[in-house]
C-alpha cells in the first residue's frame, strides 16, 4: 500500500470511530497497525502527519478526528482530502467512457481528477461544469473542450446559474459524470448547494446515461438540496471502504439500497 493511499485510510479508520462512539471516538495505534499491516512506528508518523494537517488529533496512545470535514469550505479545503481515492476513482470513471462519446463533466475535486485521466481517452467531447476541470482538458490533443457559460461560485469555481442550465438543456449528451454531496438509501442523491443541486438535475435530463462518481464518505450522507432518486443514475463508482462498516458505518446499507434500485456499483 502506498503512502497516499495508506494516510487515506488511516484517515477513514479514525474518522469511523469517531462515527461509531459519537464525539470521544478513538482508535488506538495497536489497533491501526494491525488492521494495516504496518509497525506502530509507520502509524505514528502517519498520524503526525495527518495531525499536521488538522485532520485528527493525537491523544495518548491512539487518535481522535480533527476538525469535520469542510463541505462549505471551498475547492481548495476539500481538494486534498482523500487526494490517493480520488484519483484511482477518477481513472476507473475514465475507464467507462467510450473513445467519441460527448460528456458532460460536472464541477468537484473528484472529477478534477477524471479530468485528467479523460485527456488520455479521445477523441472526445467534453463540457465542462467546473473552471479545475477545463485547466486540465485545455489544449490537449483529441479533446474538444466546451466550457458550459454561467456563474462561478467564489470558492469553488462551479458553474452554476441561468446561463449555466440554459445551456446544458440545450444540448445533450452521451454520458454525464456526476459529482455528488452525498447518496442516502432512503433520500437518494442530494447536494450541499441549491445551485449545484439544479445543474445536476439538468445533466440528468440532458444525458442518455449518468456514472455518478464519489469517495467513501459520502454514502450515508444527506445534504440539503434533494437531486434525485437513487435509479436516476445508471452507474455508481466508489471506492471499495465504502463496503466496510468499521471505517463507514452508513456504506454497506447504501450500497445495498443501489443494488436493489437498479444502479451498477463498482467498487475500486
Amino acid at each position: 500500500m502506498g503512502v497516499a493511499n495508506r494516510l487515506d485510510l488511516t484517515l477513514r479508520l479514525v474518522q469511523g470511530a469517531q462515527a461509531a462512539e459519537g464525539a470521544e471516538g478513538r482508535v488506538s495505534v495497536a489497533e491501526l497497525a494491525q488492521r494495516l499491516g504496518v509497525s506502530e512506528m509507520t502509524v505514528r508518523r502517519d498520524l503526525d502527519a495527518l495531525e499536521k494537517q488538522g485532520l485528527v488529533r493525537r491523544v495518548h496512545g491512539g487518535a481522535v478526528a480533527g476538525r469535520a470535514r469542510e463541505e462549505g469550505g471551498g475547492f481548495a479545503a476539500r481538494e486534498g482530502w482523500q487526494a490517493a481515492t480520488k484519483d484511482r476513482l477518477g481513472a476507473a470513471v475514465a475507464g467507462l467512457v467510450e473513445p467519441g462519446a460527448r460528456v458532460l463533466l460536472d464541477a468537484g475535486t473528484t472529477t478534477v481528477h477524471v479530468a485528467e485521466h479523460l485527456a488520455a481517452r479521445g477523441p472526445l467531447t467534453v463540457a465542462v461544469l467546473s473552471l479545475q476541470a477545463a485547466v486540465r482538458l485545455a489544449d490537449r490533443p483529441g479533446i474538444e473542450l466546451l466550457v458550459v457559460g454561467g456563474r462561478s461560485r467564489p470558492g469553488e469555481r462551479s458553474l452554476v446559474g441561468p446561463l449555466a442550465l440554459r445551456t446544458v438543456e440545450s444540448l445533450s449528451f452521451d454520458l454525464f459524470v456526476m459529482s455528488i454531496g452525498g447518496v442516502h438509501a432512503a433520500h437518494g442523491w442530494s447536494e450541499f448547494s441549491l445551485d449545484d443541486a439544479a445543474v445536476k438535475q439538468a445533466g440528468l435530463g440532458q444525458a442518455g446515461r449518468t456514472v455518478a462518481v464519489a469517495d467513501a464518505t459520502k454514502l450515508g450522507v444527506r445534504a440539503f438540496s434533494r437531486v434525485a432518486p437513487l435509479d436516476a443514475v445508471h452507474t455508481f463508482v466508489t471506492d471499495a471502504a465504502a463496503a466496510d462498516p468499521a471505517t463507514h458505518p452508513g456504506g454497506p446499507q447504501t450500497l445495498d439500497a443501489l443494488r436493489e434500485a437498479g444502479v451498477e456499483t463498482l467498487l475500486v
